[in-house]
């Protein structure tokens, strides 16, 4: 069973071939909600709570059918995730480690379409809720399944490592030098201060 990926504005387009090999959760940390800040797209990513609801595998198991130009990175800092998302409409689409042989991707719901119940029946239901201090409001959600989500990620990198397919990337133009396709935009001071503001 395969999923589609699209940006909003349908430039942008691309599948996920296969819906077994993923892990699904919500993540509440600061550079998650900066990410969508950052793109102005916090009313449509983030939940009530301030959580974006990510559909975690790997890259190989990602490819991009159309628009792939369009196809743009930023990072918080000099260290931070590669987070990916569509030029043309600022639809986040994921993001990646910095080292393609590393093979992870987190897709942001966004690019997955807006129906939510579809996602559950697709993907099943959300295992892990992670970085919850950083969530919103006062009843804030509790950290749950962090330490098999954890592991069911690292069995995927593990296993691409040792099958090969990590070097299988839509997202770096070789894994042996770990280049990303399009080169990523490191915020400035004020940028990610503003990224970093929480508004009401």
């Amino acid at each position: 069973m395969v999923h589609s990926i699209s940006c909003s504005c349908g430039k942008l387009q691309g599948q996920i071939k296969s819906v077994n090999n993923i892990n699904r959760c919500v993540c509440y940390c600061a550079d998650c909600q900066a990410f969508a800040r950052y793109l102005n797209k916090q009313e449509k990513v983030l939940d009530e709570h301030g959580g974006t609801s990510i559909v975690q595998t790997i890259p190989e198991n990602i490819v991009f059918s159309q628009g792939i130009e369009n196809l743009a990175c930023i990072r918080l800092s000099n260290r931070g995730l590669l987070r990916w998302y569509a030029a043309c409409c600022h639809t986040p689409i994921g993001n990646t480690l910095a080292d393609a042989k590393l093979s992870f991707v987190g897709l942001v719901h966004s690019c997955l379409g807006s129906d939510r119940h579809l996602l559950d029946e697709t993907f099943g239901s959300i295992r892990m809720y992670q970085h919850t201090a950083d969530a919103f409001r006062s009843n804030k959600p509790r950290t749950r399944g962090a330490f098999l989500g954890t592991l069911r990620i690292l069995g995927m990198i593990l296993k691409a490592r040792l099958t090969g397919a990590y070097k299988n990337t839509p997202f770096f133009v070789s894994e042996s030098t770990s280049t990303p396709i399009a080169t990523p935009k490191v915020l400035s001071e004020n940028e990610l201060a503003e990224a970093m503001k929480v508004k009401d």
